[in-house]
């Protein structure tokens, strides 16, 4: 049986950030809007609608991306008439090492 580290217990603060990430993210459009930035960024709102082929409309996809914004997952930033999207922090991307490792897919 491999040996597992013992990782440091969360404090109360940090349980609710990663309970706030976690909910955050757990929708399947959220997921793969994550995937789409993970192999290019910035993409606007419709390159993301376009990689991961959202047939609902361009509102719904803003919504998802406002929310992730929110919660300090996405960042966006004006570029002429399109605003840009990409991840404040890659390491959220860890998640889908985490469900692989743990035989989620």
């Amino acid at each position: 049986m491999p040996t597992t580290t013992k990782r440091t217990a969360l404090n109360a603060e940090q349980v609710s950030r990663v309970a706030e990430i976690l909910k955050t993210i757990g929708h399947p459009v959220r997921l793969e809007i994550l995937e789409a930035l993970e192999e290019k960024e910035p993409l606007s709102v419709s390159e993301i609608q376009e990689r991961i082929n959202l047939s609902t409309e361009q509102s719904l996809l803003s919504h998802h991306l406002i929310k992730m914004k929110d919660r300090g997952i996405l960042k966006c930033e004006k570029n002429g008439m399109n605003v840009m999207y990409r991840l404040e922090d890659r390491h959220i991307l860890k998640i889908f090492d985490c469900m692989d490792a743990c035989n989620l897919f």
